[in-house]
């Protein structure tokens, strides 16, 4: 059975993911799809609109047969990490034959150039990054900087003009990056994005718009009618539900006092001590607390923007103060050794048949619950605190046994 696997968020699945779920089963031609999923807390360092579970039935009503975590541990980071744990994640199926994302040009052959290039960190291509941070500005910025100046140096000025620091590119061609670095033989494919970009924040098209601009619907104009034409039937139901349950739509405002508690009751030092927080970013986060007038995330952040903080950087760093993330656990050595486990959130009919084949084929050991791992898994504890913290403050207020959801609750089943 040929298979596709899909990295995403799903925050929440709409009408622009089922087309990139369609195209990519057609162009790749696959009868199944594998998603690796973030769980309650993404890549830009934000909390999930909704629970993992809930945004699982809507990835498997919209198309996919399994669904896998991706690891909090990565599903935080930054596009080097993330990308390396969800590609590795995939490889480790054994199940996968391709893998397919969007791009904004849906160009595949530049980025590929690129990866082949830069995934091995030359120290010429080290200098060209150290010269461009230098300059100032942001770390993404300046490495798809130097991977132009890169390939220009080596004589591939077309694929120097490429705009790799378009997100979804930059995503891409990190991912092709880790590829290479895990030696895989999964196929990569590439579409281009259906009209909504990424980030764009509000709805320019009849049915489609970005999660950023669903997401503002929400959370913003507080309306779940607005959401209605840009996501699939099935997805509307599941918001609907967890609407009228009050269990959402979830934002970093439900957690501002438990991040505030976090920061005054460590010090300056022990703030160091936590990921994503250096060059004296963590007496800047203390500095900041007398001058705020209330207790909302969003003036928080702004008293903490510069040019050389951005939003995503200062939310990964406040995720890391909220979940307690040393950065003794996020060393590029332990973070390089891989995902130890594969998690199952979910899976169809065709899904328990890849579960059938993966008992032989996948070079990981299979999850269906945090309840009882074969050995301790120290990103899978994270995975069940993050699961904790997320529960603990959902907009209702979160019961007691929720917060152990990862050790009770089953992968959610479909036919």
């Amino acid at each position: 059975m040929r298979t596709v696997g899909l990295i995403v968020e799903y925050n929440p699945f709409h009408n622009g993911h089922l087309y990139h779920l369609r195209q990519s089963r057609k162009i790749t031609e696959a009868e199944a799809v594998v998603a690796v999923m973030s769980g309650h807390f993404l890549q830009r360092g934000e909390p999930a609109l909704l629970d993992k579970w809930t945004r699982t039935r809507m990835a498997l009503a919209g198309g996919c047969d399994l669904v896998i975590e991706l690891p909090c541990a990565y599903a935080t980071q930054a596009a080097e990490w993330f990308a390396f744990g969800a590609v590795s994640l995939l490889e480790a199926t054994g199940v996968v034959d391709a893998f397919c994302f969007g791009t904004e040009s849906g160009e595949l052959a530049p980025l590929l150039q690129a990866a082949e290039l830069t995934a091995k960190e030359s120290p010429e291509f080290k200098a060209i990054l150290k010269r461009r941070l230098q300059d100032g500005g942001s770390y993404p910025g300046a490495y798809s900087a130097a991977v132009s100046d890169y390939l220009a140096e080596r004589g591939h000025a077309s694929a120097a003009n490429f705009p790799f620091a378009m997100p979804n590119h930059t995503l891409g061609l990190h991912y092709l990056i880790a590829l290479n670095r895990i030696g895989g033989t999964m196929k990569p494919y590439t579409i281009a994005r259906e009209k909504a970009q990424y980030n764009q924040t509000t709805a320019t098209d009849s049915r489609i718009a970005s999660a950023t601009a669903i997401r503002k619907m929400l959370l913003e104009e507080r309306t779940l009618e607005a959401a209605g034409p840009y996501v699939p039937e099935s997805t509307y139901r599941f918001l609907r539900e967890e609407w009228l349950a009050g269990r959402c739509p979830v934002s970093w405002d439900n957690y501002a006092r438990p991040l505030l508690h976090a920061i005054v009751t460590r010090s300056a030092e022990q703030l160091a001590e936590l990921r994503e927080l250096n060059e004296g970013l963590e007496h800047r986060i203390r500095n900041a607390l007398p001058k705020l007038d209330g207790l909302r995330f969003e003036e928080l952040l702004e008293a903490l923007k510069t040019k050389r903080y951005t939003r995503t950087k200062l939310q990964r760093a406040l995720l890391s103060v909220l979940l307690g993330h040393a950065k003794a656990d996020f060393t590029a050595e332990k973070l390089a050794a891989g995902v130890e486990y594969i998690r199952v959130l979910g899976f169809t009919g065709k899904g328990r048949q890849l579960l059938r084949r993966m008992r032989d084929a996948a070079a990981l050991p299979v999850l269906l619950s945090a309840a009882r791992p074969p050995r301790p898994y120290p990103y899978l504890e994270l995975d069940v605190r993050a699961t904790g913290a997320y529960m603990l403050d959902l907009p209702g207020g979160g019961a007691a046994p929720a917060l152990f959801r990862d050790f009770t609750d089953k992968p959610v089943a479909m036919p």
